[in-house]
């Protein structure tokens, strides 16, 4: 669940028609390369618009799908110049940094930084975000649950991808609850955290976890469960 785009404007200022059409036309748009075009084009139009930080945000979107991550960091650092708060922008790309992170990326260092720091602002501005009108207290309170979950998964990763195994476990503790749909690369994480951590049954249960999530990891859990178990004797 994201922010309804409407609500990330001043809701008494007013806009110029055009750009309000523009603006519309682009969140109407469905196919990914359309919706690039009128992005771009409606920026370099109105670049001071009050509507510019939704574009960016829903740029960021589009490339998200197209797996066109240099643009994803592009237009997501463009709607923070504008947000510095905006928790979809904070916690999405956050999220992808440590995900996607490979260790030999000229700037694999600096990147784990930002995604540290966009985790750690997004956990500091959760709790006073403003509730959407149209949204129900229930909704919100699903929301701001599902983006703390989403930024504690971020800092987790951060800090197994830095081999700092006790700050990732409580980290990802918090993002794996046992009441929530987890995800399969943080309860494998959690699990490699907690076998470094000498901490076994710890282990295999978050294996065990990730072993019952159909995915890429599943086989792969569930040996490092038998692993961990046998050391855990």
């Amino acid at each position: 669940m994201q922010m309804d785009n409407v609500n990330r404007i001043g809701q008494n200022e007013p806009v110029d028609p055009k750009q309000e059409a523009a603006y519309k036309q682009f969140f109407r748009a469905e196919e990914p390369a359309k919706k690039i075009q009128l992005g771009t084009s409606f920026l370099e139009k109105y670049p001071k618009s009050p509507y510019a930080e939704a574009i960016d945000v829903g740029l960021m979107n589009v490339y998200y799908g197209e797996h066109d991550w240099k643009n994803v960091y592009t237009f997501a650092g463009s709607a923070l110049a504008l947000k510095p708060d905006d928790v979809d922008v904070l916690a999405t790309v956050g999220w992808l940094i440590p995900h996607i992170y490979h260790p030999d990326d000229a700037d694999a260092d600096q990147q784990l930084d930002k995604a540290e720091t966009y985790a750690k602002h997004a956990i500091e501005v959760i709790p006073a975000m403003a509730k959407p009108p149209d949204v129900t207290d229930a909704e919100f309170a699903t929301l701001k649950a599902q983006k703390l979950i989403q930024a504690h998964s971020a800092l987790g990763l951060v800090y197994f991808r830095r081999n700092d195994f006790e700050d990732s476990a409580k980290e990802l503790e918090q993002s794996t609850p046992s009441t929530a749909t987890p995800d399969q690369t943080d309860l494998y994480a959690l699990g490699i955290d907690y076998e470094n951590l000498k901490r076994f049954a710890d282990a295999v249960e978050a294996y065990n976890r990730c072993g019952q999530i159909a995915g890429p990891l599943q086989d792969r859990c569930r040996q490092s469960a038998d692993a961990a178990k046998a050391q855990s004797k």
